[in-house]
């Protein structure tokens, strides 16, 4: 049986087909779409849709019960708060929602005080990958128990099921610490004790994640923001980028690809990315991903398409937009069709359907 688009795609082989990794956040759009309600009737809609697009690669919902309009005032304007009084807004199909972001410290003592080893179980502490890494076993389990157990110790050729974390290295801190205090802290020669024990938290992880019956690995750090670098090389390659290479080693030992997500414009940093073994990023339109085609031959690329240029709805935009990732697809075969910064719950669905329709037509390799 052939392999599918995604799967040649993820390995750099130029499917004909170019195919999305889209993040579908405009239930609307859907609807407008499919002509089904995604409310209420969410299956049917996703498999309309899939018919209408069958390289979106969309997730189908398993039941066609039901799902809860917004609660919030379609007005991007106005907020609600949650249980525990704090803002949310419109997201997708719901509302945001809050992480910990360092609550629990209020000075930089209290951080240089703290130990993450002495409390390997995160669970329900209100970070993004809130898991127990006491041990290698125990996450080994728990993501083993998400696969087919058919599989045994390795994937099938084809499968492009894949393991992540969201916190591969630099977002341990700032979680945890939260914003301004990792930024006081993360000069402190103290400091270097906290981000080893990090490490070791992830050592454990990406162990576990060698072990299970998977070709591919996503690993999500948001180090940089829409102007480029938030730490200063010298800081990053003293505490993120060996850590990137020791725990990218450990996956591609065990036969498995690295795809590094980031937000922001990554241009600074995506060639040390590439150095510590990924093998492609996924990223927003801020970065300027035809140069790092150029430098890498057929990486994993993908993000390249602009949500504002669809809240402004002109057609011909759109389409030079579309038309413009398709060049880059060609210089690269591990490309994805992705509206970086992602569609949102506001986009014009017309411009969404415009967008998708063009990728339909033009999104190939003759």
């Amino acid at each position: 049986m052939p392999h599918s688009a995604r799967y040649l795609a993820l390995r750099g082989l130029a499917p004909k087909r170019i195919p999305h990794w889209e993040f579908l956040g405009c239930p609307d759009a859907e609807t407008f779409i499919t002509g089904i309600d995604r409310y209420q009737h969410p299956r049917q809609c996703r498999l309309r849709l899939q018919e209408l697009y069958p390289q979106l690669n969309v997730d189908i919902p398993a039941s066609d019960a039901p799902i809860e309009r917004p609660r919030l005032d379609l007005d991007a304007r106005r907020e609600g708060l949650d249980a525990g009084g704090r803002h949310v807004v419109r997201w997708a199909e719901g509302v945001t929602f809050h992480w910990d972001h360092g609550r629990r410290f209020h000075t930089p003592e209290d951080v240089f005080a703290f130990s993450p080893l002495e409390h390997p179980d995160w669970r329900g502490t209100g970070i993004v990958t809130d898991w127990d890494f006491t041990d290698e076993e125990r996450l080994y389990q728990r993501f083993r128990a998400t696969l087919p157990a058919a599989w045994g110790d390795a994937a099938p050729a084809g499968a492009t099921e894949m393991v992540g974390t969201y916190q591969t290295m630099f977002m341990w801190p700032m979680l945890v610490f939260g914003w301004e205090l990792f930024l006081e802290c993360c000069l402190d020669p103290r400091f270097e004790r906290i981000m080893d024990e990090f490490a070791e938290l992830n050592r454990r992880l990406f162990r576990a994640f060698a072990r299970l019956p998977v070709h591919f690995v996503t690993c999500h750090d948001d180090i940089v923001n829409t102007r480029g670098p938030v730490c200063s090389p010298a800081w990053m390659h003293t505490f993120i980028f060996p850590r990137y290479e020791e725990f990218f080693g450990i996956l591609r030992a065990a036969g498995k690809q690295v795809l590094f997500i980031s937000d922001g414009c990554l241009d600074a940093f995506a060639d040390d990315v590439f150095a510590c073994g990924a093998s492609g990023i996924l990223g927003e339109p801020y970065t300027n991903y035809r140069a790092i085609a150029r430098r890498h031959e057929n990486c994993f690329l993908t993000g390249e398409g602009d949500t504002r240029v669809l809240a402004r709805n002109h057609p011909a935009e759109i389409r030079a937009m579309v038309e413009n990732m398709v060049e880059t697809a060609h210089m690269t075969g591990g490309y994805f069709m992705r509206i970086g910064n992602e569609f949102t719950w506001n986009t014009p669905v017309q411009a969404v359907k415009h967008y998708l329709d063009l990728c339909r037509d033009l999104a190939r390799r003759e």
